[in-house]
């Protein structure tokens, strides 16, 4: 289906990421994985991913926060494979706390992270995309880029930002050959969701199992976790054919969160 097709995924060392960074190279693409982590797992991973799909996968560990790595990442991707074909913004991070107790550092990291890597990869892809006559962008959104929640404003910030940020592109690229959608899911099981507990339970006065039934599951009506696997299968559509109508979409996956 991607057969000589490249797929680039931010922040795809672990969860949401990584799940499809796999998909993608199941399907015959190229990949090129980015995120921070253990570097023999990373490595474990890359060298996974050629043996088990027969594919090309390199790692770059470019920090999302800094604009001329991030230009780097993508230079060198278009120089191993000629092009990136299939871009995915997936790296993400998340910090919990009123607004007035709402450290500055974090507020600068998420906003650089979640939002203004994004517009550094597009700007970086969309004129290869454009020479070939086809691309996919891919941003990874949130019910969050929908609506709000209380204690998370740097996150939900960013998520409405992601939103606009690929409606704009959508409509920049409509005759090019090239698609921009953003994947907005509830909460899913992943190592970033588990991490906000803790500051969720400080914040809101709660225990673990509170936090998961009365915070985390209280706004999605199916009262379950998405997984990653059904996030990437969302990521694969929207890299296909079949998808080629759809764009400047934000494609819910949230148990009926946004539907409330």
């Amino acid at each position: 289906m991607l057969k000589d097709k490249t797929a680039l995924v931010t922040g795809s060392t672990s969860g949401i990421g990584l799940a499809i960074a796999r998909i993608m190279a199941r399907n015959g693409a190229n990949v090129v994985i980015n995120g921070f982590g253990d570097g023999d797992a990373i490595e474990k991973e890359r060298s996974g991913i050629e043996t088990e799909f027969g594919v090309k996968c390199v790692y770059s560990g470019a920090d999302m926060t800094k604009g001329d790595e991030i230009a780097d990442m993508m230079a060198d991707a278009a120089k191993e494979f000629g092009a990136v074909d299939i871009l995915v913004n997936n790296a993400g991070i998340q910090h919990v706390a009123p607004i007035e107790d709402f450290p500055i550092d974090k507020w600068n990291a998420i906003i650089a992270i979640n939002l203004s890597s994004a517009f550094h990869t597009i700007h970086a892809a969309v004129p290869g995309m454009r020479k070939k006559g086809w691309g996919r962008i891919i941003n990874t959104g949130s019910a969050h880029a929908l609506v709000a929640s209380p204690f998370k404003s740097a996150y939900v910030a960013a998520k409405h930002g992601i939103a606009g940020l690929t409606k704009t592109v959508a409509l920049e690229v409509a005759e090019a050959g090239i698609t921009a959608n953003a994947i907005c899911p509830g909460y899913v099981w992943t190592p970033l969701v588990e991490r906000q507990i803790p500051d969720t339970m400080k914040a809101r006065h709660m225990t673990e199992e509170e936090v998961k039934r009365d915070v985390l599951l209280a706004a999605q009506p199916t009262k379950k976790f998405v997984t990653v696997d059904q996030v990437a299968e969302m990521a694969l559509y929207l890299s296909s054919d079949a998808a080629s109508c759809i764009t400047g979409s934000m494609m819910q996956m949230d148990g009926g969160w946004v539907a409330q």
